[in-house]
Formats: C-alpha cells, sequence, structure tokens
C-alpha cells in the first residue's frame, strides 16, 4: 500500500532552547501544536549528535544479525516488553494485516528489589554489537531529561506546576523502541506500520526525516506527511495524556505507509521513545480540563499498568 498524500502538516518545528529564556511562551507553542494536530516538530533538544550517531549505527548492526540470532532474544508471551519481537508480529488496533516491521524494546534499568520490579521486566542485552549496552543506557537517559522538559512545559500550559509530571513519572516504565521496517516486495501486504495511536504519555521520535509518517487530520480528515528538519524529534500526544486532559491534548491516529516501489529496496529505521508514568500512577481527569463544554469523559480511574495491559492485548503483544 503506498497512499500519497497531497499536503505535508504544516507543524512548526520548536526549539527546545527557547524554554529557558521564555518557558511560558515556549509552552504555549508546543501546546498550541498539540491541540492543533497532536504532534509537535523540536530541535534543540538536547541529546547529542554523537550519541544518536552511534545508536543509528548500533541499531543497524543488530538488525543485521542472523534471524536465528536475534530470536534468541525473543520472549514469546512476554508482550514485547524486552528484547526482540520478530517481523509481523505487531497489528495495529483493528487492522487485518500485521505490521511489516522487527524491533527491539530497552526498558528503565532498575536495582534489584525495586518496588517495581514485578511489573518492569529487566532488560535484556544481545552479545553483539559489544557496545549495544552502554550505547542505550545513555540514549534511554537522554531522551529521558528530554521528556522531563517537554512535560513540564506541558503542565504549565494546562496552567499546573512546572513540576507537576515529575512525581508521575519518576521511575516511569518508559521504553526505547528500535525499529527496522526492511525491504518489502512491490505487493506486500499492510503497511509498515498501522494507523494507530499512541498508548503512552507523550512519544519523542527521532528518524522521521525518512519518507513514511503520516499524521490524520482532526479538521480534515486528510492524511498529512509529517517531514521535520534533519536531527528533530518528532513529539506526539499518546492515548494516556489525551485520558489525563479529557481530550484537550489529542492523541491524533499516524501510521507509517510504504515507500513508492523504487525505494522498498532500502530499510527504514526509527527510534520512538514510549514516555510513560509509573505503573501505579492513576491517571484520572484533570479537574481543570472539564467544563461545561467538555464533560468528563472518564469517570472512572484506572493505573498506568492496567491501562497499558489492556492496549497490548489490543494489539496483538499480550493474550487474554
Amino acid at each position: 500500500m503506498l497512499d500519497t498524500p497531497s499536503a505535508t502538516a504544516d507543524v512548526p518545528a520548536l526549539s527546545l532552547a527557547d524554554q529557558a529564556s521564555d518557558p511560558a511562551k515556549f509552552a504555549a507553542d508546543l501546546g498550541g501544536s498539540f491541540r492543533r494536530f497532536g504532534f509537535a516538530v523540536v530541535k534543540d533538544h538536547g541529546i547529542p549528535q554523537a550519541l544518536i550517531d552511534r545508536a543509528w549505527a548500533e541499531t543497524a548492526k543488530l538488525f543485521a544479525l542472523p534471524d536465528e540470532e536475534k530470536r534468541q532474544y525473543f520472549v514469546a508471551g512476554g508482550g514485547g516488553a524486552r528484547g526482540y519481537t520478530p517481523f509481523k508480529t505487531e497489528i495495529a488496533k483493528g487492522a487485518s494485516a500485521v505490521d511489516l516491521k522487527e524491533f527491539w524494546h530497552v526498558g528503565r534499568e532498575l536495582p534489584a528489589g525495586h518496588r517495581f520490579g514485578d511489573q518492569m521486566t529487566p532488560n535484556i542485552w544481545p552479545s553483539r554489537p559489544e557496545t549495544f549496552r552502554d550505547t542505550f543506557v545513555e540514549l534511554f537517559a537522554a531522551f529521558d531529561a528530554a521528556g522531563d522538559r517537554l512535560l513540564s512545559a506541558i503542565a504549565l500550559n494546562l496552567g499546573l506546576d512546572a513540576h507537576w509530571f515529575d512525581h508521575a513519572v519518576k521511575d516511569g516504565n518508559s521504553v526505547l523502541r528500535l525499529l527496522h521496517y526492511p525491504p518489502i516486495p512491490a505487493d506486500a501486504e499492510g503497511v509498515r506500520a498501522g494507523a494507530h495511536e499512541d498508548i503512552n504519555l507523550i512519544t519523542l521520535l527521532l528518524g522521521a526525516e525518512e519518507a513514511g509518517l503520516e499524521l490524520l487530520d482532526k479538521n480534515t480528515g486528510d492524511w498529512l506527511a509529517v517531514k521535520p528538519p534533519a536531527d528533530a524529534l518528532v513529539v506526539n500526544v499518546g492515548d494516556m495524556l489525551q485520558r489525563l486532559t479529557n481530550h484537550v491534548l489529542p492523541s491524533t491516529t499516524h501510521r507509517v505507509v510504504n515507500p513508492p516501489p523504487e525505494r522498498r529496496g532500502h530499510s527504514r529505521y526509527s527510534m520512538p521513545f514510549f514516555l510513560h508514568p509509573a505503573p501505579d500512577f492513576l491517571i484520572e481527569t484533570l479537574p481543570g480540563t472539564v467544563t461545561a463544554d467538555n464533560a468528563n469523559r472518564y469517570e472512572t480511574p484506572i493505573t498506568a499498568h492496567d491501562y497499558l495491559h489492556e492496549r497490548l492485548v489490543e494489539i496483538g503483544l499480550v493474550k487474554k
């Protein structure tokens, strides 16, 4: 499938460096982009380029390993929480064809005996590339720091204290996903990633410069291409934040379509960081988002852990 959009989403590129000099304006600009598109483009995000370059190289080496070697790191029934998930495993909610991708998950490193040890499984590390663990522990921390700064801006834009999310995401169940969309034949069934919304609070994505990412415009119903500047983050609202904000900040449907036939012989790589709260965080509608024109859609709160489990069942990574 190739559905070439007629237009590009006019998502403004914001600089996270501006947050220090004018946090209120940055928060307003970020919130405005989220309210319009559910997406934002953020440059000057503070993740070192040398680290990103190293991570791309390690990612390519990992997925170039023989299939039987990669499958040693697949945990059947593990919900894809850690380690390797093979090609054509995940399916978008409501889709009929599985996604044309394979991926690897890196989670938070917890000390022995941590209170979330039963809900956040230990990382699985491959024996090669040899520097894989060091690279991605460092990259996870860098994404974490950038995410904290963005959440601070979101809090301000919602009329909350700038540190409102600090407790929510301390020891959060965030996941760094290394994605490989392998070369595909011209008649491949399905798309690289079917239309879906993310589960978490916000997603920070590297690698969107390669064509394919599209968002569904809530105003027109059209698919729009997302084309960020090189090395910028694409950031989108997830369903947990949408629920928390009573849809004031929308979780926008998006997908990754197949490239034109001449590009189908090439791999595509990307690295989304799914920023999650702690498992025991209660997702309860923020009072300030309930108004006469926006009644509370979610009268019953739910923990982040239970919500995540429900969604993983829906996308086929966990069995009922």
